[in-house]
């Protein structure tokens, strides 16, 4: 027998929310207490709903990947500052021009990676970023000049963060919790580069070290372009001299210098047996 019945037998929401602006206007329908509880903007930022907002912060992202059919991903951190070659003349530093190098090898890489990403209609390898300037906006840039989509996500900061004009506006989303924010970088990760960058590329590469470290999360091909650079600023040699990580650990990540280079090595890699 083919049911009658309407798939949905309750209002949607948005229903719901409609039939409201129609009732009478009175003190009591004026009341912040008979607003819906969906509907209360001032309700939904009291402190005590961030567990609600958290939960929608993750939950807006993965419908729309899910929607999108989006499988997995090749994550971009970096950093902002680090300037376009045609523009390192105006970097404040000697070393941030210098660094413009891997802003090209950043665009290049991310248009391999969706040159590639294309064969599976953009369901596979896709880039995704922090949506913002600098290594960001070069993974965008490469997607999009190699005719593909490329997903950002974006972070709520003291001074206005916008996104890059690179980004596929459909993907492009907008965080306020770093560590929701993190997550979804991780979710569908099939890959992370990290470029040269400050606190905030330093914090996105050791949770993920520190995740993969302790078993929290599969092994992957973890690349660090510019070997100089991170030789640098970390010490790591001495970690594992000083006991703090194991000789072993120094293995779960690997340096790269070029786009090829790095794309060579995620097409090859095999997970440790």
């Amino acid at each position: 027998m083919t049911d009658q019945f309407p798939q949905h037998r309750f209002p949607k929401a948005d229903e719901d929310i409609s039939t409201a602006r129609h009732v009478p206007d009175t003190p009591q329908t004026r009341a912040p207490t008979y607003r819906l509880a969906f509907a209360d903007p001032e309700f939904l930022l009291r402190d005590e709903l961030r567990p609600v907002r958290l939960q929608l912060e993750l939950l807006k992202p993965e419908l729309a990947l899910n929607a999108a059919g989006i499988v997995s991903t090749i994550v971009m951190f970096g950093g902002a500052r680090i300037p376009a070659p045609e523009d390192s003349h105006k970097a404040r530093t000697k070393t941030l021009a210098e660094l413009s190098y891997y802003y090209a090898q950043a665009e290049e890489f991310a248009r391999l990676c969706t040159l590639e990403s294309l064969k599976s209609g953009c369901k596979e390898n896709v880039i995704i970023s922090g949506g913002g300037p600098g290594v960001m906006e070069a993974g965008c840039r490469g997607a999009e000049r190699a005719g593909g989509k490329n997903i950002s996500l974006n972070i709520v900061l003291p001074h206005e963060q916008a996104p890059n004009l690179h980004a596929t506006p459909e993907f492009c989303f907008n965080f306020h919790y770093f560590a929701i924010r993190k997550m979804h970088f991780l979710m569908r990760a099939k890959a992370i580069t990290a470029f040269p960058g400050g606190f905030g590329t330093l914090d996105e590469l050791f949770e993920t070290l520190t995740l993969v470290q302790t078993g929290r999360m599969k092994p992957l091909p973890i690349l660090l372009f510019g070997r100089s650079f991170w030789e640098r600023v970390v010490n790591w040699q001495a970690l594992a001299e000083a006991g703090t990580i194991s000789d072993h650990d120094l293995s779960l990540f690997h340096y790269v210098d070029t786009a090829e280079e790095a794309f060579a090595f995620i097409r090859d890699w095999q997970p440790p047996t």
